[in-house]
Parts: C-alpha cells; sequence; structure tokens
C-alpha cells in the first residue's frame, strides 16, 4: 500500500492524530501506545519497545517511517555487536592501496599521507553514525532492533549515544546531530536490559492484542480473508495462548496462517486443516507435540461454540 507522507517536520498533533497516522499505514494500535508514541515524538525522547516476538513492535518504526517520509536506519542487533559494525570502520583495504599509491609516487610527508588515509572518504558509516547526519527530509527513524540480543557494553556505549547523540572519531572529531533522529528500540525480552538505558526512554510494553483489535489487524492485513474464516482463526489463536505453550504464536503467525489458508482455499476451519497446518503457527516441535488430534478438535469445537454464542 502506498503512503502519502507527511509534509517535512510535521508531526502528529494529539493522541487522536497518531492513532490515524498508525491506521494510515495498516497498523492497528491501542491508546495506550498511540499515547506513548505521541509523547516520545512530542518530548523527542527514544520509545523503548519490549513485548513478545511477532507482536508488531519493529512495525512501528517502519510505519513511522512510511507515514513521516523519513528514511528508515535500522541497527540489527546480536550477539557481539561492536563499535565496527554499529557505528564506524576504516576501509583499511583502501587506505593500504592508498599508502603505497603514494609510496610509489615518492612521497615522503607521513603526516599528509595520514591525513589522505584517515580522511571521510575512507570512513565506512554505520547505522549509528547515519543516523546522526542531516536529511533534507527531517531527522531518520532509527531502529535500535532486539536490543536484548547484545551485551552490557554495548548497552553501555549505546546509553552514551543516547544521551547527547554524538559520536567521537579519534581521527576525525566529535559527529553531533544537529536534530536527534527518532529512535525506537525494541527488546523480545530474553534477558534483562539495564535500567539506565531504559530511564532514557519512555516504555511500553506491546502485548497480545484482545480478540477485537487483532481481527481488526487479521482484515487491514490480509482482506482476501473471509468473514467466518477470520473469525475461526483469531478465536482459535486466543485459545492457543491459553495453553501451557513453550512459546505462543504471534499476531505475525496469526497473519501468516490465515494467508496460508487462503492459499488452500479454506473457508472454515477444521481439526485436520488445523493439524496439517500447525507448522505456521507454532515453530517448536514440543509445542505441536502438544497439540494432538483430540486437543485440536476439542479446542476447535470449543471456540465454534462460543462463536456460536456471541451471533
Amino acid at each position: 500500500m502506498s503512503i502519502s507522507p507527511l509534509p517535512k517536520s510535521m508531526l502528529p498533533k494529539s493522541i487522536d492524530a497518531t492513532l490515524d497516522l498508525l491506521a494510515k499505514a495498516g497498523y492497528i494500535a491501542d491508546r495506550s501506545l498511540a499515547t506513548v508514541l505521541y509523547l516520545a515524538l512530542k518530548m523527542g525522547r527514544p520509545l523503548f519497545v519490549e513485548g513478545e516476538a511477532g507482536v508488531g513492535k519493529t512495525e512501528i518504526a517502519k510505519v513511522l517511517s512510511e507515514t513521516l517520509g523519513r528514511r528508515l536506519i535500522r541497527l540489527q542487533c546480536y550477539e557481539g555487536l561492536d563499535v565496527a559494525s554499529a557505528v564506524y570502520e576504516w576501509n583499511y583495504g583502501a587506505q593500504m592501496i592508498a599508502i603505497r599509491l603514494a609510496e610509489a609516487e615518492g612521497s615522503d610527508d607521513r603526516e599528509r599521507i595520514e591525513h589522505d588515509v584517515f580522511s571521510e572518504r575512507f570512513l565506512i558509516k554505520r547505522p549509528l553514525l547515519q543516523a546522526l547526519e542531516p536529511d533534507p527530509d527531517g531527522p531518520p527513524v532509527l531502529l535500535i532492533d532486539e536490543i536484548d540480543r547484545t551485551d552490557e557494553a554495548f548497552e553501555a556505549f549505546l546509553l552514551e549515544v543516547l544521551a547527547d547523540f554524538q559520536v567521537t572519531i579519534p581521527e576525525l572529531g566529535t559527529v553531533k546531530a544537529t536534530h536527534p533522529p527518532i529512535v525506537v528500540v525494541t527488546s523480545n525480552r530474553t534477558r534483562e536490559v539495564h535500567d539506565a538505558l531504559k530511564r532514557r526512554c519512555l516504555y511500553h510494553w506491546v502485548g497480545y492484542p484482545n480478540a477485537e483489535r487483532e481481527l481488526k489487524i487479521l482484515r487491514a492485513k490480509v482482506p482476501g480473508v473471509g468473514n467466518k474464516l477470520s473469525e475461526q482463526v483469531v478465536a482459535f489463536v486466543q485459545a492457543l495462548r491459553k495453553e501451557d505453550l513453550f512459546k505462543s504464536p504471534g499476531v505475525a503467525e496469526t497473519l501468516d496462517w490465515a494467508g496460508a489458508l487462503t492459499e488452500l482455499d479454506v473457508v472454515a476451519l477444521d481439526p485436520a486443516t488445523v493439524s496439517d497446518t500447525l507448522g505456521v503457527l507454532l515453530k517448536y516441535q514440543d509445542d505441536i507435540a502438544r497439540l494432538d488430534g483430540s486437543k485440536v478438535k476439542a479446542l476447535l469445537d470449543e471456540v465454534k461454540s462460543e462463536l456460536r454464542a456471541a451471533e
């Protein structure tokens, strides 16, 4: 879907306008998320979003980029992430070639050679440095995704960056953002992130949506699903989340499952179809094994009974 971005530098003026902004891109948010997002934009504070995988945390940054007409810069976190991968590094290969060429030309001015090889043309800019640079379309949206995958040393470094929105490159000096980027930090809570980093941000927990909102999300994201099937899909997923599973299905899995069922021309759920397609919803064999044929049938019968009672 093509979205017409807001005029440059124009941010939503209210919580309702923030809700409308998200809905414009097909993101069905609750009011609490719209409130904290509005405040983060208004106050110029990073937004720290925590929750289970697949509930739509990363999508918030993507929607902001699309609707505000800002560049999206993504730093995907992982174990062992360091400054060279997150901020900058020097193109050592190109620097060595430049040194060899200078020597071949008979240059012996070491100070000039050093100045040349540590100039900006040999600098490889990584996401954090890119986010501090001026942009004609306005400050970019910086997505720091899955911060819980990094270690505490990188957290401490990131804390300094978010405090002043600047980084120091010893050979070039300090790079400071003229206008801070819009920062969204996400965590799947595989470990606790240090309180000092959270205090720099406004915090929001993104939980699983209730049935009504999940149905709206499904119909917005997978419009080809029939009404009956979409209601059954959402109700079944909601029921699954009450089971003792290692990893409950997120909204992303709900959407994938609805899309898969549509591809199979399914118009209503039956036990055999559910059992055959559980691999779309559940990603761990132990969870799939817990839902044997009789358990699936019992859950589906319960779901259909509740839907009939609600008619």
